[in-house]
């Protein structure tokens, strides 16, 4: 009898610990729609941002992030060494005196940092928004550049 008493409270933790997964998944699947209506509080594991998308051309380095709903004047970027940091701040956009019915989009801030791969050159940097997707495109130090080494025979 004991035996049984065992395996049985075994299979419920087991089933708790999957409940528990399970919960925390279905919150982080929700934590970008939930940080979009403005439903997280300060305390919130969900860091928010955009998605991003960094790879490498040889002479250099391209993040592309969707920032939809944004101009150029809600875009910071900075570049502190080989920290990339992007943020950026959406208002909300209901004029002043009129009743919001619903609320799908509402008011977001953000700020997301990189560690980049190797070493760009500020000066050569340049970024442009276009469609909701911002790209930044970091051109690689000359000392970072790959280099095409010559083979001879002898």
């Amino acid at each position: 009898m004991l035996h049984r008493t065992t395996d049985f409270d075994r299979a419920f933790a087991m089933m708790d610990e999957l409940r528990r997964r399970l919960d925390w998944v279905f919150e982080e699947a929700d934590a970008p729609r939930a940080s979009l209506r403005g439903d997280f509080d300060q305390t919130s594991r969900y860091v928010g941002g955009p998605r991003v998308y960094l790879f490498d051309t040889g002479s250099a380095l391209v993040v592309k992030a969707d920032v939809p709903g944004l101009t150029e004047k809600d875009v910071q970027i900075s570049l502190n060494q080989d920290v990339l940091t992007v943020s950026g701040e959406r208002k909300s956009d209901a004029p002043e005196g009129y009743l919001v019915h619903r609320k799908e989009r509402g008011a977001v801030r953000f700020s997301r940092s990189f560690t980049l791969p190797s070493k760009v050159d500020p000066e050569k940097t340049t970024a442009v928004l276009k469609n909701g997707v911002l790209t930044l495109t970091l051109n690689k130090a000359a000392e970072a550049q790959p280099r095409q080494i010559a083979v001879t025979a002898r």
